[in-house]
């Protein structure tokens, strides 16, 4: 588990435009499957992440309250786009566009989650990091996990009824596909 007591050392990690991060978890979100690609720029080998949480490469300026967001989304049996920055083993952060969705099977029932993440534009970042960074201020008031997620959660939800959309809405809105549209 090596990614989750790194620090982060501020050297950003890229790869290919061409080239997709996937992972699969079980319902619990503990990992089952990861691509090369995601090995290669976690700086994690297979040994390292299957069978571990896939918040392994939770990095701190993540704010709880787009986690928190995600699952309940999940959970709801809806796919979910977020941006997310990553926390490489080595201290490397990477950003990456992530669509994440349940897997079921004939039944309905929950076999866990799929997630593909992309290289997303980097004017997106810069507007998903203001965002994030004032979630994480909110969430810097709070000692209480708890009280620090409901608060961004809250946070989130005023800038984004100010703005008139929903994190879908905002997250296509940043996307050169949404912004064309």
């Amino acid at each position: 588990m090596r990614a989750s007591r790194t620090a982060p050392t501020g050297v950003e990690r890229r790869f290919g435009d061409d080239e997709l991060i996937v992972t699969k978890t079980d319902p619990r979100g503990v990992i089952t499957y990861a691509n090369e690609v995601f090995l290669r720029v976690s700086a994690l080998t297979e040994e390292e992440v299957v069978g571990r949480p896939h918040n392994i490469i939770r990095h701190p300026g993540m704010p709880r309250g787009i986690f928190d967001l995600l699952w309940e989304t999940l959970r709801g049996g809806s796919e979910m786009f977020a941006y997310v920055v990553n926390l490489a083993a080595d201290g490397a952060h990477y950003w990456v566009l992530a669509h994440v969705t349940p897997s079921v099977d004939a039944q309905g029932t929950l076999l866990g989650y799929h997630s593909n993440r992309r290289v997303p534009d980097p004017a997106a970042v810069a507007a998903v990091r203001r965002l994030y960074d004032d979630l994480l201020a909110v969430e810097a008031q709070h000692s209480r996990p708890a009280d620090a997620v409901a608060a961004s959660r809250a946070a989130l939800s005023a800038q984004l009824a100010a703005a008139g959309r929903t994190y879908e809405e905002f997250v296509w809105s940043l996307t050169p596909e949404g912004a064309a549209a």
